[in-house]
């Protein structure tokens, strides 16, 4: 597909995004408003345990080190050797960049992007970021898959509606609100097919999300071929990662009960690691109202936990993302992610840009 093409299809995909997180945000801001709820969720922030917060954060930030560790681990078992700091560093920057920026350039890809500059072995260095991803995302499934299958399921109540409503309730109070966005859905979708540059641009979005699954799969294979000659590193990245993720969640369990959550940990271990593999699907900004909406509703309706309390634990973990990911914009301002380093932010945020022009001659 022709460059300027693939551009355009991304910047639909994009704004398709946005959208999704635009709406959500709104959908948010009505269901707050009302019954009093603001008041209820205010309250839960002022009697929250700010030291309970800080060790959450705390922990958080220790464990985004240890994801460096691990992909520096990747990147040797590939002979690509960068030093410990800098995998850290590039870890924070990609941390920052799928947190702040709505960029169509996730911070997985800016970061094996900038470890590119680091090394000869290109192809072998692009690879490790995204055997890291899916390493972290087959173990969130596996967590999830473990404590419900040995603790919830087959238990009275476990993950069934134990809350105070199920979804005919769900879909008669909101009915309005779901009658309208299917409509407007429905409206601009057939707008965009009635018309030449409608139909072209939805040709567009659906070719790059094409290309996108074809390459993604390509790299799939690729790791699969080049990881499995050895399995000891896998085996010791994998359960490196199970740590990180228990060592997560129980600290978010802590905050979870402060906040009014208190329900079985064994929950939280299902519930979080879920929404996070559900957040890394591409429709929203970094997981966006996907992973906050997901989590307030599995804990309201799967466990009976109080609306209020399931989404101060949701805004406080993306609270505690976003904190966390302060150092990766420090670390691009003064150019620490570059070889050299500090190098007075030679690079700033424009560098997306360039991003896109080179991209296809970084892996080669």
């Amino acid at each position: 597909m022709p460059r300027t093409k693939v551009g355009k299809s991304r910047y639909v995909f994009l704004f398709m995004r946005i959208l999704v997180v635009a709406v959500g945000i709104g959908w948010a801001v009505v269901w707050v408003s009302r019954e009093q709820r603001w008041s209820n969720l205010a309250a839960i922030f002022v009697r929250m345990n700010l030291g309970i917060f800080g060790a959450a954060l705390g922990i958080f930030v220790i464990s985004q080190i240890i994801v460096g560790f691990r992909w520096w681990l990747l990147l040797r078992n590939q002979s690509v050797f960068i030093d410990f700091g800098t995998a850290v560093r590039l870890t924070f920057l990609g941390l920052f960049y799928n947190n702040f920026l709505p960029s169509s350039v996730g911070g997985d890809l800016l970061r094996a992007w900038y470890v590119t500059k680091h090394t000869a072995k290109r192809f072998q260095a692009f690879l490790s970021v995204f055997v890291d991803r899916i390493i972290g995302l087959s173990s969130t499934l596996i967590i999830a898959i473990f404590f419900y299958w040995f603790f919830l399921r087959g238990r009275t109540g476990a993950l069934t509606f134990s809350g105070r409503s199920g979804y005919m309730k769900f879909f008669v109070e909101y009915r309005s609100v779901i009658l309208w966005v299917v409509v407007v859905l429905a409206s601009v979708l057939c707008v965009l097919l009635l018309q030449r540059s409608g139909r072209a641009l939805l040709g567009k979005a659906w070719s790059y999300i094409r290309v996108r699954s074809v390459t993604a799969f390509e790299k799939l294979k690729d790791a699969i071929i080049i990881y499995c000659s050895k399995p000891a590193i896998i085996l010791v990245v994998f359960v490196l990662t199970v740590f990180i993720q228990i060592m997560q969640i129980t600290v978010f369990w802590l905050l979870g009960v402060n906040l009014g959550v208190a329900t079985d940990i064994r929950y939280y271990y299902v519930f979080f690691t879920l929404t996070w593999a559900l957040g890394t699907l591409p429709v929203s900004i970094g997981g966006v109202v996907v992973v906050e909406g997901l989590l307030a509703y599995f804990f309201i309706h799967f466990a009976g936990v109080e609306a209020e309390a399931a989404l101060a634990l949701a805004l406080c973990q993306r609270m505690i993302w976003m904190i966390a990911s302060l150092p990766g914009a420090a670390i691009h301002l003064i150019g620490a992610h570059l070889p050299g380093a500090p190098q007075g932010g030679k690079l700033g945020l424009g560098t997306q840009k360039d991003f896109f022009v080179d991209y296809d001659e970084s892996i080669n």
